[in-house]
């Protein structure tokens, strides 16, 4: 990360990691804003997982109790166990909350108690649990024109936007031969590619 934007964005993660404020990370799709996230949680200090859900890829009527889990019968289709939700299962670690621009806004509702009770009630449970989760939550939608639209909430956000990350769009980036030969050795990794086979045409994509 040659790119002196990135390095800033990156020292300020780094400085943030082991504080408890709930942080927003802001950037256009492609930025890094999984990786910036990642890398928060891996210095944070806590024993917990990283648990990441992407809000955009999950049915409106299937969210909360994703998040939140349910209760055994507390729907048609519920497993007869039950189901602990995401928050749950990230106690003591990083809820990463990608996509946030696209929470319907019900589910907003009951974020936003989660946030100020520090504690879940799964989908038909009369009951509330204690977590202790670190939120990071990500967006590439300018959320105060999502608010003047009435499609987000203003105190969800400002609930959320405790600390700020603002990453740096690609185009304003100095170092792209470094991301595309990073992106060709990830490439090739998965395929399990030597790096000897590696073709003229791949190394010429990255100039």
């Amino acid at each position: 990360m040659s790119c002196p934007k990135v390095q800033r964005v990156y020292q300020l993660a780094m400085n943030v990691a082991r504080t408890d404020p709930t942080i927003l990370i802001r950037g256009e799709t492609g930025t890094g804003k999984e990786v910036i996230a990642k890398d928060i949680h891996r210095h944070s200090g806590r024993n917990g997982p990283l648990v990441v859900v992407d809000c955009g890829a999950i049915p409106d009527q299937l969210l909360e109790s994703e998040l939140f889990g349910y209760e055994k019968g507390a729907f048609t289709g519920a497993s007869s166990d039950g189901y602990k939700g995401k928050f749950q299962a990230a106690n003591g670690g990083t809820q990463f909350l990608d996509e946030i621009g696209e929470m319907p806004l019900a589910s907003q509702v009951a974020l936003l108690r989660v946030l100020e009770e520090k504690r879940v009630t799964p989908v038909g449970s009369n009951h509330s649990i204690p977590i202790d989760v670190r939120i990071i939550a990500a967006t590439n939608r300018d959320l105060l024109r999502e608010i003047e639209a009435k499609r987000f909430r203003a105190d969800l956000y400002y609930r959320l936007c405790e600390l700020e990350i603002v990453l740096p769009p690609l185009r304003e980036r100095t170092d792209l031969l470094e991301l595309a030969h990073e992106f060709i050795r990830h490439v090739e990794s998965e395929l399990s590619i030597m790096p000897e086979q590696t073709t003229d045409r791949q190394l010429s994509l990255a100039r």
